[in-house]
């Protein structure tokens, strides 16, 4: 059978979402009756065409069953570990501790900086904590794992004394072993889990939730060209064989998040493509995450180079994200768009 894919589109929000589901007229996303949709977009090689939900029983048997398939992963509630998705999208904070991020490289690479930064984004609605030591900016040469804790092990032990979930980027298996040993919530690898072997050995120890992340090659080449058929079917494509890997080496768990790496390794196209149908993730039983927060897509829309102007660019991705179902937003300035999807949820 030719392989199908099916996206949720045409979405209700709020109390008029709730009317739809009391209804019939529309199926909740996630199981959040304050977001629903009536409609399928069913993608195929050929093309793509949309449906209405009530529409579905006519199409023939085979094809009935595989979205009927999707259907139940896209409406079902989605949980992870200590982390709930009841108010979605919830906010992930970055601190960077390195000296060459490139949006903030080593303005909180000291323990005492990152801890007052991680207290702000706290009081500014930050719910899950993302520390790095290892920059994974486009061009960015690999780091030292025990460089990488160094630069990090500090602060966390400051950090946690917030009783917020607290994300570790890092790719490295030494770094994920010493950081779980210190009560981290989610590894956060945006290798996928392809960088170092020994990280499928630590995670099985544990079901400490963890993101799939997709890169299309590695920090130093993935911008050099990057090349797809059809970059959204290819990226579903990865993280259903990422998933199926991972069954076959023993993580059997569903403490698991997609993020498609808006930035890593696709061009301005491949980027607006998964933001602007970005639901057809949730048809695979996740939760989804995206970062879209100062990267170069903005400026290749707009003309603003300095990575700290991308405000505006972060605000309208992070709630046409949000108008899509997603539950995490990995976010630099925490109190701007945080504001702005309080103020736009009480418009809809």
């Amino acid at each position: 059978m030719e392989k199908y894919y099916t996206r949720a589109c045409n979405f209700y929000y709020g109390q008029n979402s709730v009317a739809k589901i009391k209804t019939k007229t529309a199926l909740p996303l996630n199981g959040n009756k304050f977001i629903s949709f009536d409609s399928l977009e069913i993608i195929n090689k050929s093309g793509s065409k949309i449906y209405h939900i009530k529409s579905i029983k006519k199409l023939n048997k085979k094809l009935k069953k595989k979205i009927n398939f999707d259907l139940k992963k896209i409406t079902k509630k989605k949980f992870l570990k200590k982390i709930s998705f009841l108010e979605s999208p919830i906010l992930m904070g970055v601190i960077n501790m390195t000296p060459d991020s490139f949006s903030d490289g080593g303005k909180y690479n000291k323990k005492k900086l990152a801890f007052e930064y991680a207290k702000y984004l706290v009081s500014r609605g930050c719910k899950i904590i993302d520390i790095g030591g290892e920059s994974t900016r486009p061009g960015a040469k690999d780091v030292k794992a025990n460089i990488e804790w160094q630069r990090i092990s500090g602060a966390l032990k400051k950090i946690k004394k917030l009783n917020k979930p607290i994300s570790i980027d890092t790719r490295k298996g030494f770094v994920m072993e010493k950081a779980i040993k210190n009560k981290i919530n989610i590894i956060n690898d945006v290798s996928g889990l392809r960088y170092d072997a020994k990280t499928i050995q630590i995670l099985k120890k544990t079901k400490i939730p963890f993101v799939i992340h997709h890169m299309q090659g590695t920090p130093l080449t993935m911008q050099k060209k990057p090349k797809y058929k059809n970059v959204l079917t290819e990226i579903y494509d990865f993280f259903e064989k990422r998933i199926k890997e991972l069954r076959e080496l023993g993580i059997y768990h569903n403490n698991i998040i997609l993020d498609p790496g808006i930035g890593f390794g696709k061009n301005l196209k491949h980027n607006i493509t998964l933001i602007k149908k970005i639901s057809l993730f949730h048809s695979l039983g996740f939760p989804i995450m995206i970062g879209t927060s100062r990267k170069r897509f903005i400026k290749d829309l707009s003309g603003i180079n300095d990575s700290k102007e991308r405000l505006g660019g972060t605000v309208s991705s992070s709630i046409y994200a949000m108008l899509q179902g997603v539950q995490i937003l990995r976010v630099h300035n925490i109190n701007e768009v945080n504001q702005s999807l309080k103020v736009f949820r009480s418009l809809i």
